[in-house]
């Protein structure tokens, strides 16, 4: 990495920056995540060494700008491993899972009153309020996580419906609150973008300005609910989306398949015939 960084090295690599890194990050960490669903060792492992490639484009940055190194980053991660692991390098009992996380949130608190302790004034009046539960819990991160986070952070101090049921009940509710707004959208209603005579497209009514920011309020809430059942069930809601994207895109690309070996264009097709073309797909898989 430092010789591609260095007088004389490659042009692009060269010219990134932390700014420009970042979306390549994040694209990676998916695609680590999409071949363990797929169970594709050998992707993995190429795709585990593209996400570490991150971590030392970083570092390399930081070092020449003087703040840091790769050295430094580990050092500080083993140290970290130690101090949060106490059951495991020192003497502390910790038995269960659940044990293991109290200790781990403790510890956490106590290392962050020491650095607002270490930063003089300002950390002295920060350390004066009570820290809110959901502190720590970035916005940057998607949505579906940052939502998973949240609820689990309200739910560990008791903040959490007592059974599944009321999660259902709240998802009718928050569905019945949709449904509401939507009898104030513009005659005839909500109609999808819909292919017109030879094959030009009709767009879809938009609703105004005051009802769109309504209606994104209550599909918020619908999906901050829907996250929050698959967190009951102790299911990752975005993994769970992302499967669910591959399922549809895989049986969608059979049906264009299907339509275009019978010698016809998809734009041809009436929805009709998609849909049992859809149904035949999902037949497939289950042979």
């Amino acid at each position: 990495m430092a010789r591609l960084r260095a007088p004389g090295g490659c042009p692009w690599d060269r010219e990134q920056t932390f700014d420009s890194i970042k979306p390549y990050t994040l694209e990676e960490a998916y695609e680590v995540l999409e071949a363990i669903d797929n169970r594709d060792w050998d992707e993995l492992q190429g795709e585990l060494g593209d996400l570490l490639l991150q971590v030392l484009f970083y570092a390399e940055m930081a070092q020449e700008d003087g703040r840091f190194s790769i050295d430094d980053v580990l050092e500080r991660l083993s140290n970290k491993l130690v101090h949060r692991h106490p059951h495991v390098f020192g003497d502390v009992k910790a038995e269960t899972s659940a044990e293991v996380l109290r200790n781990w949130e403790a510890i956490k608190a106590e290392e962050k009153k020491k650095r607002l302790a270490a930063g003089g004034g300002k950390g002295a009046k920060e350390e004066a309020k009570p820290e809110s539960v959901l502190a720590g819990v970035s916005s940057g991160i998607p949505a579906l996580l940052e939502a998973y986070k949240l609820s689990s952070r309200a739910a560990h101090v008791g903040f959490d419906w007592p059974n599944v049921e009321g999660l259902f009940d709240k998802l009718a509710e928050e569905t019945a609150e949709l449904k509401h707004e939507l009898e104030h959208f513009p005659p005839p209603g909500p109609r999808p973008a819909h292919r017109g005579i030879a094959g030009s497209h009709t767009g879809a009514l938009v609703p105004g300005e005051e009802l769109k920011v309504r209606l994104e309020d209550e599909i918020g809430d619908m999906l901050f609910v829907l996250v929050n059942i698959a967190r009951y069930l102790s299911l990752d809601p975005e993994s769970a989306l992302k499967k669910t994207n591959r399922k549809f895109k895989r049986r969608f690309q059979w049906l264009e398949q299907e339509i275009r070996r019978s010698g016809r264009r998809l734009e041809d097709a009436t929805l009709d015939e998609m849909e049992a073309l859809w149904q035949q797909s999902k037949t497939q898989e289950s042979r």
